[in-house]
């Protein structure tokens, strides 16, 4: 034994020397107990609190342990303590007793277990969900004509109400009775609820109950995080998408289960709803159309651990430092036998170790001639006598020991032996065993299973996250899609199977016993000298043999190891996806970013190459003489000896198991290890692949496919089996189900508008509920390619040019391009370019005047040769064309009124070249200098009306005014359907005076005498007298080729009708034409077709009528005058009312102007009561100012004059055409 230190404890009276020893323990046997200061390795996100430490980490190392030295003592154990109870839990990891003190150097530390706390953050409520179910059209099969309902979009898995809403209450939509709501009821509606209150520690039966955890400190591992109570919200209103007051959870709604975990910050659930009722609905603008919305929203609980940390406590123990070793067993061994050995071992910490076989420990014999000792302590004897010293020593640097111990043996010699007689024991004897493998059975089973890809699949559109358009619903061609699937990174299958067995041992041991017994001698008998037989016991004879005995015995090692009875690993190979918008109907996704995970085996079926018998070696065995009495002794049976001491130096078999390595984590090792293989594991369940490793975006939808709704969708996986797989497996492929639909609905709209010509509106009575189109002017057509369509997302209210093909207008009459360049026959469907928001077309003349409807129709780019149609919008997916229809009016004109011949003989050389001669100057006097639209005419002041004084162009007849009697001749034009024979100008002539110096502008009344009656009003019932007018006048310029030319035109008009031939006809015309047509009265003028030329186009495009063209502009001929002798008194001047006046009464108006303004409307058929255009007086226009009238002149003297719209003559009133010839009349 050695003395490493003595220490000397005394021991304090605690209390009497008040001293606080917190940390320091004090045994009776001199051992003390301390508490050691320690730290962790903790991270920057754990919490400290109360002197403890929180973490999310299940272990933390310590940082490297500083335990201090104390005087004589040694450091016999280091343990870890709970904090609480005091309780020894384990030993410090590493720790070698027996040092005096442990320094930073020596890098001690250990891991330890946190104390795993619940930790858990209640009432979480998130912002509150919408369930959608929508209702179609009656007008819609793709969705039953509405008679079922359609689930929104979304993690649901009930999609539509077949089977739910037979016994709904029904609504009737016109005739169509339809369910009021779905009626269904969804188990596995989903909702994701934030996390938005901090965690506290669960757990009543902790000190720490309820203190605040902060996030850091969370575990974030998916398996600690769970949800609890989780319960509805029925008190808080959630917001409504439909710009509505919002609702509240429906009272159907079921919190269920927790349907995933995301991370601490949110969670998702399961819950339930039956859609059985219509609390909050909406009705859509198509018949039928419905959508209903269930609200809801929950509390959830989340909860997860905690671990912490600093609630042990390290408590190193110091005692006194003393170690030893010694040698126990037989002093001696028979001459060729063996005995067992054992060494002691007493540690620093008092412990003892009985030792025979051990890496550290080592047997010499110091005379190997007499007897050797093995490595497990085994003496056998060499020679028949002698002694040796056997050494025994354990050396062990890492546990500073090292101890010697020696010990004499004596062979052949010594009470333990044999006595003397003959030399000795001769028995003894040696054996040996072999071993066999039997073939191992498989027993336990270490399954994996994860062959499920859990595979979803969606095909929407651009961009991920940020649609543009809702596929349910629609989106147009031309636009791109994204296809994208997610399933678990990998797939696998395997089966470990524990091997078990035994190695079987056959022995054979022959085994020399030394028999002795004793045989009883005679007595020897002799005569002594008395005589007498005298016998003397003789002592008994030793006998001595030796038996040999053979031993055949067996035993057994049990062995187990692991063996691959099948392994499959899968990885990612690619997926497909098909639907009907896709290009080509299919899209294949390789993956991106993505690795197949790494397998590597190594299997061996033969139980050879995993299990390693170990030797028995040879087994020796020297049995004590078997004594007798007086008999031969029988050899006993030392089996179980023999057998016992065959297993105890048999060790047990060393194994091992197949290899299996998955991404580089061993999941059954092939080490080796004693009698057991260590059990595996299974390979760890895959994740999800990532958003972008199945991805694929940008991918046009053709325009070239026409609308479809819901076209399903379907898709296929593709998992390739790795190598280094074991039995089994093929490359596998699934079915990817539950891909949405997606709707083809390309928009288009058509929200087309076309000019109103109201400036140049001359009707009476104008339709304001018609477009006004104005013969012979531009209109212009307006096809915008924005507007409203369905609101769908993506829809609504913008421009739709991208998905237009054409557009194109249709006109139920001629037309022509802007610039004439190009003639369009009526019924034609006619181009506009998409993008060309306006276009403008001319109305030719001869387009008959009426009412009409121009269509529009603008067609998508993926209308089928034979398309349906709906007004505005195709709001019907089932359409492709969107059409329009505008109800239009064509309007003829009244215009270019001019006075052309003046009677009076100063006027004479204003129109005729010379006196006396009909050649005309060409000159005329027009409403103003400007034409039919208000461009410049070209005619110069003073041809402008009225003729007035001023007017005359020779200055020297400045003073000149027309004077009553004389008539004045005036043609004018229209356009139009004004070629029958019943159509006619009506010209009312109204009377003004004005005074000479333009005061007084008064309405009059007019009177002259007839040869039966003095004093006739213009207008009343005596007013009778006619006039008259020859077409083909001298005078009158018309030339006869014009006469002749309307009148063919005419008998081409109304062929017929007519029952003589045309060239009879065109005679009959011009007779006609130089012979009185009758046009009226003072009062009013009606010029009949009598009067009228033609001068409309007489080129025209093929196809139209040229006697229709021709005859589109008529030219009227007219001619008004005014008796000679007048009598001006003011309007409503009554003149049966004044006594005893003549011609000279002062109440007539004479020093002034009389002044004749004339209202001009068109009559159609003869309708007198209905005129059909106005010159002066339409509603919405004024022709006559258009073509540049003026509000007043000034003479050549000065004076102004105030004018109104249809004065033509300024008449002297105070001179008459009688005072040119001294004579008087009538006219």
């Amino acid at each position: 034994m050695r003395l490493l230190s003595k220490v000397i404890i005394t021991v304090f009276i605690i209390n009497l020397l008040c001293i606080s020893l917190n940390s320091l323990y004090i045994s009776a046997s001199g051992e003390i107990r301390e508490e050691i200061d320690y730290e962790f390795n903790a991270g920057s996100d754990d919490y400290v609190y109360g002197g403890y430490i929180f973490s999310d980490k299940s272990s933390l190392e310590t940082k490297p342990m500083v335990i201090p030295s104390k005087p004589g003592k040694v450091i016999k154990k280091l343990e870890w303590t709970d904090k609480s109870t005091k309780q020894v839990l384990r030993t410090v990891s590493g720790f070698k007793p027996g040092k005096t003190k442990i320094d930073i150097s020596d890098g001690l530390k250990d891991t330890l277990q946190g104390t795993k706390l619940k930790v858990t953050s209640k009432d979480n409520g998130n912002f509150g969900s919408i369930y959608y179910w929508d209702r179609w059209s009656i007008n819609d099969p793709a969705n039953w004509d509405g008679k079922h309902w359609r689930a929104g979009a979304g993690r649901v898995s009930v999609t539509d109400s077949r089977g739910c809403d037979a016994n709904v209450p029904k609504e009737n939509i016109q005739g169509h009775l339809l369910p009021k709501y779905p009626g269904c009821t969804d188990p596995n509606l989903e909702a994701d609820i934030p996390r938005t209150s901090p965690f506290y520690i669960n757990d009543p039966t902790d000190s720490l109950n309820l203190i605040w955890i902060k996030d850091g400190a969370i575990s974030k591992i998916k398996k600690d995080i769970s949800a609890s109570n989780i319960r509805i919200d029925d008190n808080n209103i959630i917001p409504d998408l439909h710009n509505g007051p919002g609702g509240y959870t429906d009272p159907s709604t079921v919190g269920g289960e927790v349907a995933g975990l995301a991370d601490l910050s949110i969670i998702t659930i399961y819950f339930k709803q039956t859609f059985n009722n219509d609390t909050y609905n909406k009705y859509w603008a198509n018949p039928g159309a419905k959508q209903v919305w269930y609200f809801s929203k929950f509390f959830v609980d989340f909860n997860s651990v905690t671990y912490r940390y600093k609630d042990k406590l390290l408590i190193a123990t110091y005692a006194d430092g003393t170690t030893g070793l010694e040698i126990s067993g037989n002093k001696c061994v028979a001459p060729g036998g063996t005995t067992q050995l054992v060494a002691k071992l007493t540690k620093v910490d008092g412990t003892t170790w009985e030792l025979k076989n051990h890496a550290k420990l080592t047997w010499t014999s110091s005379n190997a001639s007499v007897m050797t000792i093995n490595n497990s302590g085994l003496v056998t004897a060499v020679a028949s006598t002698g002694t040796s010293t056997i050494t025994a020593r354990f050396a062990d640097s890492t546990q500073a020991l090292d101890e010697k111990a020696d010990f004499s043996m004596t062979v052949g010699t010594g009470n333990s032996c044999t006595d003397d007689n003959n030399g000795g024991n001769p028995g003894g004897g040696t054996g040996q065993c072999k071993y066999t493998i039997a073939a191992p059975s498989s027993g336990s089973t270490v399954t994996g299973n994860k062959m499920n890809p859990d595979v979803t699949g969606m095909i929407k559109a651009d961009n991920r996250g940020n649609e543009k358009f809702d596929v349910l619903r629609g989106i147009p061609t031309s636009e791109n899609l994204y296809a994208n699937v997610f399933a678990n990174q990998y797939l696998f299958q395997h089966t470990f199977a524990q091997m078990s067995g035994k190695v079987n041992y056959q022995c054979q041991v022959e085994v020399t016993y030394a028999l002795e017994w004793k045989q009883k001698q005679p007595d020897v008998c002799t005569t002594n000298n008395r005589g007498q037989r005298v016998c003397t016991p003789q002592p008994d004879l030793t006998m001595r043999d030796t038996e040999s005995k053979t031993y055949s015995f067996s035993f057994q090692r049990d062995y187990s190891y692991w063996q691959i009875k099948n392994i499959e690993v899968y990885g990612i190979q690619r997926a497909s996806m098909n639907n009907y918008a896709l290009p080509n109907g299919t899209v294949t996704l390789q993956p991106s970013g993505y690795s197949a995970p790494s397998l590597s085996t190594d299997h061996n079926s033969d139980a050879s190459a995993h299990v390693k018998p170990k030797d028995s070696g040879t087994i020796s065995f020297t049995p004590a003489t078997v004594p007798g009495m007086y008999t031969r002794p029988s050899v006993p049976n030392d089996e179980s000896q023999l057998k016992s001491r065959a297993e105890s130096q048999t060790g047990e078999p060393e194994v091992r198991n197949d290899l299996v390595t998955f991404n580089g984590t061993t999941i059954m090792s092939n080490s080796w290890t004693t009698k057991h293989g260590t059990t595996p594991v299974s390979i760890p369940s895959p994740t999800i692949i990532g958003q972008n490793v199945l991805y694929r975006s940008g991918m046009l939808i053709s325009s070239k496919l026409v609308n479809a709704a819901n076209t399903p969708s379907s898709g296929t996986i593709y998992y390739n089996l790795l190598p280094g797989n074991i039995n089994g497996g093929s490359d596998k492929q699934f079915t990817i189900n539950g891909i949405n639909t997606v709707t083809v609905h390309t928009p288009i709209v058509n929200y087309s508008s076309i000019t109103d010509d109201r400036e140049h509106n001359q009707k009476t009575t104008p339709n304001y509920n018609r477009a006004a189109l104005i013969l012979d002017r531009p209109f212009t057509v307006r096809m915008p390619t924005n507007g409203q369509h369905v609101n769908y997302p993506g829809y609504g209210d913008r421009d739709y040019a991208k998905y237009f093909r054409m557009k194109q207008v249709w006109f139920p009459f001629d037309v022509y391009t802007a610039d004439r360049s190009r003639f369009i026959p009526k019924r034609t469907w006619t181009d506009i370019p998409v993008n060309q928001l306006d276009t403008t077309f001319l109305l030719p003349v001869w387009v008959d005047e009426g009412d009409y409807s121009v269509l529009y129709r603008t067609i998508a780019e993926n209308a089928p040769d034979s398309f349906t149609h709906q007004p505005t919008a195709n709001t019907n997916w089932e359409n492709h064309v969107a059409t329009h229809e505008i109800a239009v009016e064509v309007i003829g004109r009244v215009y270019d009124f001019h006075v052309t011949d003046i009677m009076d003989f100063n006027w004479e050389t204003v129109f005729r070249k010379q006196k006396g001669s009909s050649e005309p100057t060409g000159n005329s006097y027009w409403v103003g200098s400007k034409g039919i639209d208000g461009e410049a005419r070209g005619n110069a002041f003073p041809y402008e009306l009225p003729v007035r004084k001023g007017s005359h162009p020779d200055s020297s007849y400045k003073n000149v005014a027309v004077k009553t009697g004389y008539a004045f001749k005036f043609d004018l034009k229209t356009k139009g359907n004004m070629f029958g024979s019943g159509d006619g100008i009506h010209l009312k002539p109204a009377f003004y005076f004005t005074d000479s110096k333009g005061q007084k502008r008064q309405e009059v009344d007019v009177y002259y005498h007839t040869d039966e009656r003095k004093f006739i009003r213009i207008g009343s019932a005596e007013d009778k007298v006619r006039r008259s007018m020859e077409l083909n006048a001298r005078l009158r310029n018309v030339p006869e080729q014009r006469i002749l030319d309307a009148a063919g035109a005419f008998y081409e008009l109304f062929a017929s009708s007519m029952s003589t031939s045309r060239q009879a006809y065109i005679g009959e015309w011009a007779r006609a034409a130089k012979k009185p047509t009758t046009i009226g009265s003072y009062s009013a003028l009606f010029l009949p077709y009598h009067v009228r030329t033609f001068m409309g186009p007489t080129s025209v495009p093929t196809g139209v009528s040229e006697a229709r063209a021709f005859s589109s502009i008529q030219h009227w001929y007219g001619e008004y005058n005014l008796p000679a002798k007048l009598y001006i008194v003011p309007k409503g001047f009554d003149l049966s009312k004044q006594f005893s006046f003549n011609d000279k009464a002062s109440f007539f108006l004479r020093d002034g102007f009389l002044i004749v303004n004339v209202d001009i409307e068109t009559v159609r058929d003869g309708q007198k009561g209905k005129p059909h255009l106005q010159y002066i007086k339409a509603p919405l226009t004024n022709q006559w100012k258009r073509e540049g009238s003026h509000p007043k002149f000034t003479d050549p003297y000065g004076v102004t004059f105030q004018l109104k719209d249809g004065d033509v003559m300024f008449y002297r009133a105070d001179q008459s055409s009688v005072d040119d010839f001294g004579v008087t009349g009538t006219h």
